[in-house]
């Protein structure tokens, strides 16, 4: 197992223990969990192609339809179908408007 030490400021280490000691853990443990628990996402997503923050020959449309086709099949199929008109719902979890 490799050793890696993270610099992080006290109060953000401070709460890292307190997490860690109300789940009966050890911060190892902890960070462990919450790597792992992070992992899936990194394994699905697709890399990005680093494009320029500004370009004024692409249009925003465009930028956004390739990276969306970029997308692996097993994360789109896991998108919801009413995305468009329930956002409110998905993006601040207020409850679905009737339709």
């Amino acid at each position: 197992m490799a050793t890696v030490q993270i610099d992080i400021p006290d109060q953000q280490a401070a709460a890292l223990k307190a997490y860690a000691l109300a789940r009966g853990l050890t911060v190892e443990q902890c960070v462990v969990q919450l790597v792992e628990q992070a992992a899936p996402l990194a394994e699905h997503s697709a890399p990005v192609e680093q494009e320029p923050v500004r370009d004024p020959k692409r249009p925003i449309w465009e930028v956004i339809a390739a990276r969306a086709q970029a997308l692996p099949p097993e994360v789109l199929e896991r998108l919801p179908e009413d995305g468009a008109s329930q956002h409110d719902h998905y993006i601040y979890g207020l409850p679905k408007r009737e339709q």
